[in-house]
């Protein structure tokens, strides 16, 4: 697939008929979701002017049936946590990936006329 002018492989385990040769959709949200909040966290403290040395964020997502009941971000920096927790609500506010999932879109899905042939 291509994404921003960039070649992404995305596949499913050989247990489950793929390649294994790339991360699946649901670790590509879950990537989406900790980089976003990630980036939405580091603005968020330089705009307090503060640093986030060696920030971390990992996304965790539990599984209800077809669809994620739950989803957990961890982050992990040096700054000592009373300069990180006032930051955390704020960044949320702003990461376009949590405020979607806070506010669920609809899904639509259309068939795209056929390429014309040669």
């Amino acid at each position: 697939m291509e994404a921003g002018g960039f070649r992404l492989v995305v596949d499913e385990p050989a247990a489950v008929g793929g390649t294994g040769l790339g991360p699946m959709p649901t670790d590509l949200l879950l990537a989406s979701l900790s980089s976003c909040y990630a980036l939405a966290l580091a603005w968020a403290a330089k705009k307090r002017g503060l640093e986030l040395p060696d920030l971390e964020v990992t996304a965790t997502g539990s599984y209800a049936g077809q669809k994620f009941g739950a989803l957990v971000l961890t982050v992990r920096t040096s700054l000592p946590a009373e300069h990180v927790e006032p930051l955390l609500e704020p960044a949320k506010r702003v990461c376009y990936v949590s405020n979607t999932f806070a506010h669920v879109p609809e899904v639509e899905v259309a068939l795209a006329a056929p390429a014309p042939g040669p």
